[in-house]
């Protein structure tokens, strides 16, 4: 495997975070997202919201490169009340101090790399030396291997569930939560 590594992202990597976003839901998606929706993925649009949080925030970008490639990436912050709270709208103790994961991504390509537990150590590294304790990420229920790889980083589902509605289709997304002093487990 040539060099791989973990570094901040950029403005100019909007593009390919967008690229690598929309390649990887219209390959490993294709059975939690009907066809209609992963056609209607506008990757203009995408590469503008990217760009704009990588010049605005609040999220911190990072990305995955091996050789001279982006390969994937991962997006993380501040932890917005509706994503934390229990089903009963209370607020966990340490509402203040947690992050939430909003995307994790790794070209499929790439996959089975290492570049999906770097990305995610490395995020887990910086949120936890501005304060950060605790991470939360939402992830569809039939999504077996981000569920596999958050368990093996030592996240569990909390017991909150939600229902999105992706293009007419229910999609179910259980919330994991763990500790930012990561520990994955190979099975």
């Amino acid at each position: 495997m040539a060099d791989a590594e973990v570094r901040e992202a950029v403005p100019s990597d909007a593009v390919e975070v967008a690229r690598i976003q929309l390649t990887t839901w219209r390959t490993a998606y294709t059975e939690l997202l009907p066809a209609e929706v992963l056609d209607g993925l506008d990757s203009a649009a995408a590469e503008q919201e990217w760009q704009q949080a990588l010049t605005e925030g609040p999220v911190t970008v990072l990305v995955a490169t091996e050789g001279s490639w982006v390969v994937g990436f991962c997006a993380a912050g501040p932890a917005p009340e509706p994503e934390i709270a229990a089903a009963n709208g209370s607020m966990p103790p340490d509402a203040s101090t947690v992050v939430l994961v909003s995307a994790l991504l790794v070209e499929p390509r790439w996959g089975r790399r290492g570049h999906g537990g770097r990305l995610l150590g490395e995020m887990a590294q910086r949120l936890a030396a501005t304060g950060a304790t605790r991470g939360v990420v939402w992830v569809p229920e039939a999504d077996t291997a981000s569920m596999a790889f958050f368990r093996s980083a030592g996240w569990a589902p909390d017991g909150t569930v939600r229902t999105l509605d992706a293009g007419g289709r229910p999609l179910r997304e259980l919330r994991l939560s763990g500790s930012l002093e990561l520990q994955f487990k190979t099975s």
